[in-house]
């Protein structure tokens, strides 16, 4: 359906155009046309389906721009959600005029204080410094119109369901309420059921929630033997954007830190780090500064990078939903996507709980040898030599070139060449972790407290909670990539003709995704 049938106005139908958009997403078509009329959306849909420009649009519409006070309230799971939110609603509302302000932890609260007194109409925000600035009474909502509680259950995850009530309850009554969750909890439930008004439903079909061709593999492997048999992997499938997921802060640090010593552009993403380095982080890896992400789930949540080809599972996840939330960094916008699971052999378990999710049948990789990793290198040095050459002015190293020919055989100098282009082997000893539980998700080694939830995954209340906008998670989100990938069935991409078969019998489509 096109943004013009949906009673859009023609400014706000211009932003739209002008972002590149053309038609509406499945979630958008059904939820704009009913908070137009004013309804109560309770909206089902997965991260990275539309769901800012489905609340956004009609609440850009609808508020008053002549009106100075806080008119929506749209409140996010972590800080780079709310960030990512904001800058849409921005972008979107640029034409229009609209304020839109941010207020997050883990940043100085003087300076949001200031900026709420520029009198925004639309305020986004974490729970935490929403409550904090509610208390300080530097965010006022009596003429509020519009609550959106974005991620509902991902909030919930978090532990913010009282504080998210505590927000309501200083809401006027008479408003609209949105909420959009990917699933359907008692807890979010009953949110909908005590705060909302004979809410509508809208559910997207899990078909519909992501239509992303994924291989998924999984290598069945022993613990030590996990960071050299994913570089060896790295060297062979030669990924272009990846995200390694790791299951506690330790394990993303020394994992960052074990790449970058192999020579790859590799940074570790947890909810340690001070809001500036994440946004560092992020920014680098959306401009391609960085090749490798490394990050904790509770770190990675709602990160939507358009543009990564590759997900590797360091640890296997120790809950089913979580993998599908990995997964679905890949394989955006129609692009061909890979996800590889390591899993150690009293982990199968998990990884058979994760089919049944999914319904999809991961197919096994055997790890590349030495030899197949060398070659694998060894072309991607035969490319990057190749740009090099192409974007030098060999004429200016025409004289030493002549001189070192004469002294060296030109074989010896490509294999040099070729040497220092290659990565160096390192040695790398990565702390192992403690197992996940064969019985019970929530088992002593894979629970959600020590499997990259709230005490050791990524967040803590200082990078979190009040203070940091989220009291565990922390996520982020958009990048382009336009060309289909081929990758044979060792998870290899093929070169040359991306119309080859090689890989069609191993294409998947995530379905029933949460």
């Amino acid at each position: 359906m096109k943004f013009s049938e949906l009673g859009l106005s023609d400014r706000l139908l211009t932003a739209i155009s002008n972002s590149g958009f053309e038609e509406a997403t499945p979630i958008q078509a059904e939820t704009i046309p009913m908070v137009l009329q004013g309804k109560d959306v309770i909206g089902q849909a997965q991260t990275g389906t539309g769901k800012t420009a489905a609340f956004g649009l009609p609440i850009l519409q609808n508020i008053d721009l002549n009106n100075p006070d806080i008119q929506a309230l749209v409140i996010s799971p972590t800080r780079e959600l709310a960030i990512q939110t904001q800058e849409e609603l921005y972008r979107l509302g640029k034409d229009e005029k609209a304020k839109v302000q941010v207020v997050y932890g883990g940043a100085d609260i003087r300076r949001q204080i200031n900026s709420l007194k520029s009198h925004p109409q639309i305020v986004v925000g974490t729970p935490g410094r929403i409550l904090d600035h509610i208390s300080r009474h530097t965010l006022k909502l009596e003429h509020l119109k519009f609550l959106v509680l974005d991620e509902a259950d991902e909030m919930l995850n978090m532990g913010f369901l009282d504080d998210i009530e505590s927000i309501i309850s200083k809401t006027p009554e008479e408003r609209q309420t949105l909420l959009f969750s990917a699933t359907m909890p008692p807890e979010i439930k009953r949110v909908g059921v005590q705060f909302m008004k004979d809410p509508h439903h809208v559910k997207i079909k899990a078909k519909e929630l992501t239509t992303d061709l994924i291989d998924q593999y999984y290598v069945r492997v022993k613990e030590f033997e996990k960071f050299d048999t994913m570089t060896k992997f790295f060297d062979v499938q030669n990924p272009e954007v990846t995200i390694v997921f790791g299951r506690t802060k330790r394990r993303v640090d020394e994992v960052a830190k074990g790449l970058e010593a192999r020579g790859y552009k590799a940074e570790g993403l947890h909810g340690d780090l001070t809001q500036s380095r994440r946004t560092q982080i992020m920014n680098d890896f959306k401009k391609g500064r960085i090749d490798i992400l490394v990050a904790t789930d509770v770190a990675a949540r709602g990160i939507d990078i358009s543009g990564v080809t590759h997900v590797y599972n360091y640890d296997i996840p120790s809950d089913p939903d979580s993998y599908v939330h990995r997964v679905g960094r890949t394989g955006r916008a129609g692009q061909h996507g890979v996800s590889v699971t390591f899993a150690t052999p009293n982990e199968m378990d998990y990884l058979r709980e994760i089919e049944k999710l999914t319904k999809v049948r991961m197919l096994p990789l055997k790890p590349p040898t030495d030899d197949e990793a060398f070659i694998g290198q060894l072309n991607s040095a035969e490319e990057e030599i190749g740009r090099l050459v192409k974007h030098t002015n060999t004429a200016k190293y025409e004289k030493m070139a002549t001189k070192l020919l004469d002294e060296y055989e030109a074989t010896d100098l490509v294999a040099a060449l070729l040497n220092d282009t290659t990565r160096e082997y390192v040695k790398v000893k990565i702390t192992p972790e403690r197992p996940l539980s064969r019985h019970g998700r929530r088992g002593n080694g894979g629970g959600r407290r020590n499997g990259g939830g709230r005490r050791n995954g990524g967040g803590n209340r200082n990078g979190g909670g009040r203070n940091g906008g989220g009291r565990s998670r922390s996520n982020d989100r958009d990048r382009n990539h336009s060309s289909h990938k081929k990758y044979d069935k060792s998870g290899s991409r093929i070169k040359g003709d991306h119309k080859s078969n090689n890989s069609s019998n191993h294409k998947f489509t995530i379905k029933n995704a949460r």
